[in-house]
């Protein structure tokens, strides 16, 4: 059996971002493994022998739509990996980046994504909890503008406090509410999102910092710990643990797949639910992980 054949992505164009390291430069490598023609994009430069790489940053529209502007005009699989961690009073930039900057990209380049191409993301095991915020998702999803969903924005400070867990929750709603509306399903292009657990890379230290509430990055690292790890004397997962199942997914060997959520947590976030709903006491599934890690 021909790998490269049963992947499909030989000879095939494929942009990805965030591509200058972590799961995103996993998934690349990859993908430059299996005969793609990659077009990759990064705030910070691309080191990787890719067909053309753009440094960009992607919380700016301007500088996506010269980016996208010079993609190719057709594209077989996208796959939006550019993300930030969480930092109290930068929640917009967060929301930019990490949601919205990646819904605005798929929607101009639809158009270009060949017939059952793919569009694949990185979310969160951090979204966890997104059917909680789905209606306010479902309002901002909707809008059909770059200044529409800025003034949204501003309007909801409330919901965006928790930066970097709405942005994700509303990746993760993004997925479910447009995998069967008529731009894709008419088309058969693939939409989903792999929901990594915790995972070291680049960003392991902003991440640790952003959770801490002093801005620790050791006090954050033990709280992660605890969180996602203690509860099975876990270990966290490196890169290639996320970018080469996404590279999976976005594939032709996931050709019927669409609309899913992955959580690749090694089982986490599947125990808090069952805990959740076993329990008698009707407690969320989110004060379930929480007591359970405690």
């Amino acid at each position: 059996m021909d790998l490269k054949k049963l992947f499909g992505y030989e000879g095939k164009k494929v942009v990805i971002t965030g591509a200058a390291s972590g799961m995103s430069k996993s998934a690349t490598e990859l993908l430059l493994e299996l005969g793609a023609e990659v077009y990759a994009i990064d705030i910070n430069p691309i080191d990787l022998p890719v067909k053309k790489a753009y440094q960009a940053d992607l919380s700016d529209k301007e500088q996506i739509d010269k980016v996208l502007k010079d993609l190719p005009d057709k594209i077989d699989a996208l796959f939006l990996c550019h993300g930030i961690a969480g930092f109290k009073g930068k929640e917009l930039l967060v929301q930019k980046v990490n949601f919205y900057s990646q819904k605005y990209m798929t929607e101009q380049l639809l158009d270009r994504i060949s017939d059952h191409g793919s569009v694949t993301f990185i979310a969160s095991v951090g979204g966890f909890g997104w059917q909680q915020v789905y209606p306010k998702a479902v309002e901002l999803i909707n809008l059909n503008s770059w200044d529409a969903a800025m003034k949204w924005y501003e309007e909801h400070p409330k919901e965006i406090e928790s930066a970097y867990v709405f942005a994700k929750q509303c990746l993760l709603s993004y997925v479910t509410y447009k995998c069967m509306s008529p731009e894709f399903i008419n088309r058969r292009i693939r939409i989903n999102a792999i929901n990594p657990g915790d995972t070291t890379t680049g960003l392991t230290e902003d991440f640790n910092k952003s959770t801490s509430p002093t801005g620790d990055a050791e006090e954050g690292a033990q709280m992660i710990e605890n969180i996602f790890l203690k509860s099975w004397n876990g270990y966290a997962a490196e890169p290639k643990d996320m970018g080469y199942p996404m590279v999976v997914v976005g594939s032709d060997i996931c050709s019927y797949m669409s609309g899913q959520l992955i959580y690749i947590d090694f089982g986490l976030t599947s125990n808090w639910t069952s805990m959740a709903l076993l329990n008698s006491n009707n407690k969320t599934i989110e004060e379930i992980s929480h007591e359970s890690n405690a």
